[in-house]
């Protein structure tokens, strides 16, 4: 099978690559560009451990062919990081709030608390359960995930320190 152009802005970076037309997005995001902190979990959409946010918006990479990405902006997990790459808000605050245990749904958890907290820097415990509802999570019980999208949107309020 002939592989296909594509040019997409990772992380803000203009990328280009090449793909086969049934290559999915994860595996191209994984293996061609090597960002391999978007996890690889179910591969049918369930478990959001895949999820990247296109043009602002959370997705599951693993449901989307890399083809179909062409000429969007990609943001994945290493992309929530500060411009020397050192954790971010969202980050450190699940660093000091014990959001994470075994790893495997942090990145998922990460974008959609983000996409979350670019909408609204305030917002309700309800609204924080249902920005996360479509990732899961094997071993903490989202009180910690919750307790740390909450102490990030403290901190997005109250500005750089």
């Amino acid at each position: 099978m002939s592989k296909l152009a594509i040019s997409l802005t990772i992380n803000g970076r203009k990328r280009g690559g090449l793909a086969e037309p049934r290559l999915s997005l994860l595996d191209f995001l994984r293996g061609d560009m090597a960002l391999d902190g978007t996890h690889t979990g179910c591969e049918h959409g369930v478990c959001g451990a895949c999820s990247i946010l296109l043009d602002g918006v959370p997705v599951r990479a693993c449901l989307l062919l890399a083809v179909q990405a062409e000429g969007c902006h990609i943001t994945t997990v290493e992309g929530l990081c500060g411009a020397d790459g050192a954790p971010g808000i969202l980050q450190d605050a699940f660093i000091e709030a014990h959001g994470m245990q075994c790893g495997y749904c942090t990145p998922g958890m990460l974008i959609s608390a983000q996409a979350l907290l670019a909408e609204n820097d305030d917002p309700s415990l309800e609204q924080i359960k249902d920005a996360i509802g479509g990732n899961l999570c094997r071993c903490t019980g989202y009180v910690q995930i919750i307790e740390s999208i909450q102490l990030a949107a403290l901190r997005l309020r109250e500005g750089p320190s």
